[in-house]
């Protein structure tokens, strides 16, 4: 039983993940029709952006189910203790992440900076970790190594979403304070447009560590 609760939890992560950037991608459109009132593309980014922590929480998740499930078959030989450490780990950025999306539009929160912090350190971690199991310096399961490289890009790829939408925040002040222009929209069809191939890319990367988790190449 408590292996296959681990097994669901870890399944269930690629089905948010994909479930939840598919709503945010269908979302996007409503915010860029400029045939929409001004309270409709409002709606349709707050949608957007309550549906994108789906995705964000399955990234933080992803590793401590998929670490849990790999001790739990024999995979990864490490203690208890461990396992519960990660989990800790997870959980207090998981809030972290939370905190930020509830209290978006916050001057400089520091728990802003900390969620970023940890995002760069999971990231050397991951790519450290994989890269040393693909170069056989750890004795773990070639896809294990992979898929942690797998959630090493997924996370560059999130920043690099990230940093494509930077621009977006002028004009939807723009849009919201004093409404539409020409030079908005363009803006907010441009940056969403720019960002499209970073979250295909991501989707790709979900689907291949997906396969990997189910093909268990050794």
């Amino acid at each position: 039983m408590t292996l296959a609760l681990i097994t669901l939890l870890h399944v269930l992560i690629p089905i948010y993940w994909l479930g939840g950037d598919l709503g945010a991608f269908y979302s996007s459109g409503f915010l860029t029709d400029s045939k929409r009132s001004v309270p409709e593309r409002m709606l349709a980014l707050k949608i957007l952006n309550d549906i994108d922590m789906a995705p964000r929480t399955a990234l933080i998740m992803a590793f401590p189910t998929g670490f849990t499930l790999a001790v739990a078959k024999g995979w990864i030989a490490v203690s208890p203790l461990l396992v519960g450490l990660v989990w800790l780990a997870s959980l207090v950025w998981l809030g972290l992440a939370w905190m930020v999306h509830l209290n978006h539009g916050a001057p400089n929160p520091w728990y802003k900076s900390v969620d970023m912090g940890i995002r760069y350190l999971a990231l050397a971690g991951l790519l450290g970790a994989g890269l040393s199991v693909a170069f056989g310096l750890l004795d773990y399961p070639l896809f294990v190594g992979l898929k942690m490289i797998i959630l090493g890009l997924a996370i560059v790829m999130g920043l690099i979403v990230r940093v494509l939408l930077k621009p977006l925040i002028p004009a939807i002040v723009t849009l919201s304070t004093t409404g539409p222009t020409p030079d908005s929209d363009k803006t907010i069809a441009d940056v969403l447009a720019r960002t499209r191939p970073a979250v295909l890319c991501l989707w790709a990367l979900i689907l291949l560590a997906s396969y990997l988790g189910i093909a268990t190449p050794l």
